[in-house]
């Protein structure tokens, strides 16, 4: 920190400046809101939905939040119509819909490898639980004992990610691209979701986790060493936020839509979890060759 130099905003600007230059990257420009319309209409659909079927209450939520996107945008293009382009919320609506073609691309992997991630976090213990300790009771001595096993499942693959980042990807990424890398480790974690569907013995979900655990290392580093590589320096912080809304976005929708399927189609089966976390992570694999 004491041997840290400071520079002045101008010079800051400069450098940046430069700095897209020399890597090709495109001027940091923000595009006019359109098409707010269609989220509302999308939003009030869910809405009616819902309440038409009598469907959970949480999806009112996904429904309202599309909704409101649409508003923003309109009352966002709105306030560029009348010259007042210099707020948070034109900002904001007008940096989303300008994000660069890389970061849209990654947006699709986040999101898809995100979801995968908190179907984990939500489902691993009732399927250990019940599929390999034996009780879908959560008052049962099993149960416990099959969610005591899933917090050392769980720190098994934290410690793997935490081995794999130096020692595995890096060194791969330099050979085969950050890309390739990334869908390489994530058709691992994939593989590692569907071996819950088939294995029955708990230790050898230790080796799920492994494979797991290289998918979650790459998630923490891949998606953001190729976003920082490909936006405009002056907005980096701004996108990086931005960026990190695909990963709030699978959260919502995991609590709200994976709980009504489950709920409808495997009321007591919550192995299938594991079926739609590999698929989701598979698709993932996939849309990250679209970002080489």
């Amino acid at each position: 920190m004491l041997t840290t130099r400071e520079y002045a905003p101008d010079q800051m600007a400069r450098f940046s400046r430069a700095d897209d230059e020399t890597a090709g990257r495109a001027p940091a420009t923000r595009a006019i809101p359109t098409g707010g319309a269609g989220w509302i209409a999308t939003g009030v659909a869910i809405l009616a939905i819902v309440w038409t079927w009598s469907l959970e209450k949480e999806l009112y939520l996904l429904g309202a939040l599309l909704a409101a996107y649409g508003v923003a945008r309109l009352v966002a293009r709105w306030l560029h119509g009348q010259g007042r382009n210099d707020n948070l919320l034109s900002h904001v609506v007008g940096d989303f819909a300008s994000m660069p073609p890389l970061m849209k691309k990654l947006a699709l992997v986040q999101f898809f490898t995100w979801s995968a991630l908190f179907i984990m976090w939500i489902y691993t213990t009732p399927v250990v639980a019940q599929y390999m300790f034996g009780s879908a009771d959560p008052a049962s001595p099993a149960y416990n004992a099959g969610a005591n096993w899933v917090g050392i499942l769980f720190a098994t693959y934290n410690g793997v990610a935490a081995l794999a980042a130096p020692f595995l990807l890096q060194p791969l990424a330099r050979r085969i691209g950050q890309a390739n890398t990334h869908a390489i480790a994530l058709m691992l974690g994939a593989l590692g979701f569907l071996s819950f569907l088939f294995l029955r013995d708990a230790q050898l979900l230790l080796l799920s986790e492994v494979a797991i655990g290289i998918a979650w290392a790459s998630t923490l580093a891949m998606p953001y060493a190729m976003l920082a590589s490909s936006v405009p320096q002056a907005k980096l912080g701004i996108y990086m936020g931005l960026f990190n809304a695909f990963v709030v976005i699978p959260q919502l929708l995991v609590a709200t839509v994976m709980g009504t399927i489950m709920r409808h189609a495997f009321p007591t089966e919550p192995i299938w979890t594991m079926a739609f976390a590999a698929g989701v992570m598979l698709l993932a694999s996939v849309a990250t060759l679209r970002c080489r």
